[in-house]
């Protein structure tokens, strides 16, 4: 059996150096970093990982301020909001909880926050400094990961590593960061010829599309490392019964329930052919939130 990457550990040692970071900043005379998320309308995933943030930051001293706007807020305002952010020195990072709104424009937002705020990682700037290898704000979930797959040990040079997804959240900046690491990568996704077979090829397998279950375990190439970035909500029993037969205790859960959440990765499959993998929940989630007040206190350093 596979070894279980634990997420949640990694995030927590994660967030002690954070709040290491912020002690010394107290200690040297400095406030502590401020991080300012805008959350847009209702949406309850949202609100459930802005609750989440808000918890962490109190956990490691980073002062957390929310700016709750409605669902029929108009572009100008939170260009508005954030261009107020920008400029306000008490400030070091902005967040816009994404997905916004229908008729709001998420780039236009994103592109609008100042690069040194930025710590999502996603204004072209940043972006534009990974590419270089040049050091900046990157990506939370993809830098985390890095982060995780270093703790254990495994060694990335020479690696042939195949990245599932081509979004710039998670996918392109994931195989940046592996590049850079000196791994061979293959981006693949929906449109790719072959595609179990190119995931085949993988020591290091990470997914990151968003289909439940997608990965079988004839698709993982035996002793690779698969990290599993998807976080789906299942509650179809059909897809249920699939990509949880080889884990019966899911499988109750879910024929109790009536919903369960599981990876791109068909994680009980894996886990016989794997030598690592990721589980969901408990894997790669916890990590993002752990990247974000990363992030959050390199940006305070860097301006003080």
């Amino acid at each position: 059996m596979a070894t279980i990457l634990d997420g949640k550990a990694h995030a927590d040692r994660m967030l002690e150096a954070v709040r290491q970071g912020v002690e010394a900043r107290l200690a040297s005379g400095l406030r502590a970093p401020a991080l300012a998320v805008v959350l847009v309308g209702d949406d309850p995933a949202s609100h459930v990982y802005v609750r989440n943030k808000s918890a962490a930051c109190a956990k490691v001293g980073v002062t957390s301020l929310e700016h709750r706007l409605p669902a029929d807020t108009p572009q100008a305002e939170l260009d508005a909001l954030i261009d107020r952010l920008n400029t306000d020195p008490a400030v070091d990072g902005i967040l816009v909880q994404l997905p916004l709104p229908k008729g709001l424009d998420s780039k236009e937002a994103l592109h609008r926050i100042s690069p040194a705020k930025d710590v999502d990682g996603f204004h072209p700037m940043n972006q534009g400094l990974l590419l270089e290898g040049l050091p900046g704000l990157r990506p939370c979930t993809p830098s985390a990961c890095m982060s995780l797959l270093a703790h254990h040990g495994v060694a990335l040079k020479g690696l042939r590593a195949v990245v599932l997804g081509r979004s710039e959240i998670v996918g392109k900046p994931m195989a940046l960061m592996l590049l850079e690491q000196h791994a061979t990568v293959t981006i693949a996704h929906s449109r790719t010829k072959d595609l179990p077979a190119v995931c085949r090829e993988a020591d290091l397998l990470v997914a990151a599309v968003g289909r439940p279950g997608l990965v079988e375990g004839s698709w993982i190439k035996p002793g690779a490392v698969v990290v599993d970035v998807g976080i789906n909500r299942v509650e179809d029993p059909d897809l249920a019964a699939r990509i949880f037969a080889c884990e019966p205790k899911k499988l109750e859960t879910f024929q109790a329930k009536g919903a369960v959440l599981c990876g791109d990765v068909r994680f009980g499959e894996a886990m016989q052919v794997a030598s690592a993998v990721t589980p969901v929940p408990g894997g790669v989630g916890p990590l993002t939130i752990a990247g974000l007040l990363t992030n959050t206190l390199m940006a305070a350093d860097q301006s003080k």
